[in-house]
């Protein structure tokens, strides 16, 4: 099963809060990923933004009114709703809420609303004191019961001048959120702990031993389980990757350090998933000041660093699920399958580094998943977000 949003019908309402300018983002960042995406905007929301903005970037004609002259335009809210995949309102106003909460259908996007029966996701956005107040809170709960999905608002700085609650959160938020409109929520009340990104081991101030990996699958991993429900705890090297709302984060550097976070979050987790390239080998001796060329050995002794892995399956619990990661560039079925039994896992994900559609720094991948029962399965080549949802797939059937 896919769960990409690539292909599906997104309607995005835009009402009338500063933070429409937003959406203009927000529709963008969808269209990217292959969204089809129609909007509709309250007359409100034109005052903010011109809806050429929004046809421009989605390429599909914004229904304002649900008195237009085409032929369409008396049930074209119908159609809308019947087609829709998800729904996204963002900026909510606490009027378009209260509207939603109370049936009211007095303009294109609520009458709309009122057919619509796919998931529906809500951006509240407004004064902070208008956020608190007990009208728009109650509405929230009933949008809540009636099974919508809401956003939580970020807190700072508004324009109204206020600070607190009531910003839109960033586009990249909502969009990932509105992937979380499509997977299960079969992660919910489990701990999951991803380890990401290279390590980096100093030879002096200046210069350190590392590898390519850029973090992008880890990071996949930990967004994906977040979105399925899990509390998610990312322990990362050293990566130019944001980290992914929702989760807890914990930022390391050397192999010395992401041993130290592992170790001391491990028991507490119910799922392990160890994709973090971790250095080997570090010097045998860091020299506390920069080492002239000059003067430098053109020989740097190595010592190995601890097996992470290995020490982490040597103390996993019987309830505990524990799956690696096998970046090779020959033999991976042997090492692979190696590493699965040495070092106690349950699944070990295989995948050959070198080509530039897959391994380190691609945002696709190809995979061999090899289980702990001898079986193996092969993962043509996909998104790494979507190989992130396979393998949280793979690991809500593991029997433990």
């Amino acid at each position: 099963m896919s769960y990409s949003i690539q292909g599906k019908n997104i309607v995005l309402g835009v009402t009338g809060g500063i933070a429409a300018y937003k959406s203009v983002e927000l529709l963008r960042l969808l269209v990217k990923v292959g969204a089809r995406v129609r909007v509709i905007m309250t007359e409100n929301a034109c005052r903010f933004v011109g809806p050429m903005t929004f046809e421009a970037l989605s390429r599909q004609r914004v229904c304002r009114t649900l008195f237009e002259t085409t032929d369409e335009a008396s049930v074209q809210h119908i159609h809308w709703a019947q087609e829709a995949s998800a729904v996204v309102i963002a900026p909510a106003t606490a009027n378009i809420i209260g509207k939603l909460a109370g049936g009211i259908a007095d303009d294109a996007l609520s009458t709309f609303m009122l057919a619509v029966t796919c998931p529906v996701l809500v951006c509240p956005a407004m004064n902070s004191d208008m956020y608190a107040s007990k009208a728009v809170q109650r509405n929230l709960q009933i949008l809540r019961d009636y099974g919508h999905a809401l956003l939580e608002p970020d807190a700072g700085e508004l324009a109204c001048g206020t600070t607190g609650p009531g910003r839109l959160p960033d586009p990249s938020v909502i969009l990932n959120a509105v992937h979380g409109l499509f997977v299960p929520k079969d992660f919910i009340g489990r701990r999951v702990m991803v380890t990401a990104g290279p390590t980096r081991e100093a030879i002096d101030p200046v210069r350190f031993i590392s590898n390519p990996s850029s973090g992008k699958m880890g990071y996949a991993i930990a967004r994906a389980a977040a979105q399925r429900g899990a509390e998610v705890t990312l322990i990362s090297g050293p990566t130019a990757m944001t980290p992914p709302p929702d989760v807890r984060f914990v930022p390391v550097t050397s192999a010395a350090e992401m041993a130290a976070a592992v170790l001391a979050e491990m028991d507490r987790q119910q799922v392990i998933i160890k994709t973090a390239a971790v250095a080997d080998f570090r010097p045998a001796e860091v020299s506390s000041l920069k080492v002239k060329k000059e003067k430098a050995e053109l020989t740097l002794p190595l010592e190995r660093t601890q097996d992470i892995l290995k020490a982490v399956g040597m103390r996993k619990q019987r309830d505990q699920i524990l799956v690696g990661f096998a970046a090779e560039t020959h033999d991976m079925e042997r090492s692979a399958t190696g590493k699965l039994k040495s070092k106690q896992l349950d699944l070990i994900v295989g995948n050959l580094i070198g080509s530039s559609d897959a391994g380190f720094c691609a945002d696709t991948n190809r995979a061999t998943f090899y289980y702990k029962d001898g079986t193996s399965e092969k993962i043509d080549l996909m998104p790494k977000a979507e190989l992130a949802h396979v393998l949280l797939d793979r690991v809500a059937k593991l029997k433990v």
